[in-house]
């Protein structure tokens, strides 16, 4: 990744007219020479206005020299989108795929040879599948992606994870501005906001190229990042994932292909799982505030001339959670769902693979680990969003499925994704064998109440027809008796 976070390079300062005009730069603002970009020179740590964010960005200009300043600064950040500049993001993110390397490999296009290996991996895992799930196949294709194409296709989601909490950091960065400036805050503000796009759209962009280096598909994370109905492999990173397992090639891209499979399945065949999962992502979002001291230090120390601060007080983080019962229910939602569905996949993965598979346990538990642990573009994302896409009860979770699998069958099980208040929560993953039994019970009613509502749809004027008569009858014989006994 470059060292400049706005995506351009600085040139060396050089002043033309020797220290004696590097000083006038420095006392008039100007610095409009090649070696300031912005138009706008910076004081030290201790020179005038260090305590001042606006000071200590600006130094020490007239009125003039910072109109000057914001309308060329405001040239080269004028991007007018969102809270995090994508385009941005896509470049860096593509940059970074294109010059890194993740096990030892470099991205490269996907063959013939590949393709047709992952297509045929795919199918065969949907075969086995099938004996595993209640659940209909979800994957109307298979995908061989490179790297940069994993980018292209899972950009728009991350936007839809990212944009809620940038938006809260964007109207936070004109917050930080001091009250004597809030009359001339319009512009201002904006080129705060375009600023806050373009550190976001840079980290984004790094971490979304990192990550792009460690996936092995589309739902890595427990979210449905790709298009719908489209199971995806990485050939590349599969090899990389295999390398030192000891485990044959085509066993590794067919479990891998497995997990892809019954990840497509329970997002096909669940509509509401996918507004469920980002709608508890938005639900925790918006419960974090942002560290406004933290922020303000990373406004007054930018300097152009080092970037790397820059970058190294954004990796630091500047989001903290609400310490308040709402978030915290929030979180727990959160985990608990992703910990359901990754539990769910774990689970029925290792039934289908568990007869067919002699690697089918050394592959579960790397896995396992790999979720549990997290690379270091998870963590980039948990600095950038607070948040970390993590399973932490994914063995609780698979535990309770295999305990209803054995208790009500393949059938039972899955039936529990028919609504969301249907799921165990964080404290059933506590208590998997009591969960099992209680549902159990309820259920038993549940079915006995459809059976009969079903039942009264199609028979009820019969039966009840059939009653009254037999109540006519009766009425009738009573009367008949009486007549006969007086």
């Amino acid at each position: 990744m470059s060292d400049t976070p706005f995506g351009f390079g600085l040139p060396p300062e050089e002043p033309e007219n020797g220290d004696e005009g590097k000083k006038k730069d420095q006392q008039s603002g100007g610095g409009q020479g090649p070696a300031n970009p912005f138009g706008f020179g910076l004081p030290g740590a201790g020179g005038p206005g260090a305590d001042n964010p606006l000071a200590a960005m600006f130094g020490s200009m007239n009125p003039t020299d910072l109109g000057a300043a914001f309308q060329q600064l405001g040239q080269m950040l004028s991007y007018e989108g969102g809270p995090v500049n994508w385009d941005m993001a896509k470049q860096i993110a593509r940059q970074t795929v294109s010059q890194g390397t993740a096990g030892g490999v470099k991205d490269s296009s996907v063959g013939p040879a590949e393709r047709s290996a992952v297509e045929e991996a795919v199918r065969l895992a949907d075969l086995w599948l099938d004996d595993a799930t209640s659940l209909p196949s979800g994957a109307g294709s298979a995908l061989a992606w490179s790297r940069a194409e994993w980018v292209e296709a899972t950009l728009p989601v991350w936007q839809e994870l990212v944009d809620p909490v940038a938006e809260r950091v964007g109207a936070a960065m004109g917050d930080v501005l001091p009250e004597e400036m809030q009359a001339m805050a319009g512009p201002l503000i904006g080129m705060m906001r375009s600023m806050g796009g373009a550190m976001f759209g840079t980290q984004i962009g790094q971490a979304v190229g990192v990550l792009a280096g460690e996936v092995v598909g589309s739902t890595d994370i427990g979210l449905p990042l790709g298009p719908s109905g489209r199971a995806a492999l990485l050939p590349v990173n599969v090899e990389a994932f295999g390398k030192d397992l000891g485990v044959p090639r085509d066993e590794v891209r067919l479990y891998l292909a497995l997990r892809e499979a019954a990840h497509q399945r329970l997002f096909a065949h669940v509509p509401w799982l996918r507004s469920h999962l980002f709608g508890a992502v938005e639900g925790y979002a918006r419960g974090i505030k942002v560290d406004t001291a933290k922020l303000e230090d990373v406004v007054g120390q930018f300097d152009p001339q080092n970037p790397e601060e820059l970058q190294q007080a954004l990796q630091q983080g500047m989001f903290q959670p609400e310490d308040t019962p709402e978030q915290k229910a929030a979180l727990a939602r959160l985990e608990t769902a992703l910990a359901l569905v990754e539990g769910w996949v774990d689970a029925v993965v290792h039934a289908a693979a568990k007869p067919r598979l002699s690697s089918a346990d050394a592959l579960r538990e790397t896995l396992r680990r790999r979720r549990a642990t997290g690379g270091p573009a998870e963590q980039t994302f948990a600095t950038l969003i607070g948040l970390e896409l993590r399973p932490r009860r994914l063995r609780d979770a698979s535990r309770l499925w295999a305990s209803l699998t054995d208790a009500r069958g393949v059938d039972g099980r899955d039936a529990l994704w028919a609504h969301p208040d249907m799921l165990p929560t964080a404290s059933d993953l506590d208590d998997p064998d009591g969960f099992v039994h209680r549902e159990q019970l309820d259920f038993s009613e549940l079915d006995k109440m459809l059976g009969e509502a079903a039942d009264g749809g199609r028979s009820e004027q019969p039966n009840l027809k059939k009653d009254q008569d037999g109540q006519e009858g009766h009425e009738k014989d009573q009367d008949g008796k009486g007549d006969g006994t007086e």
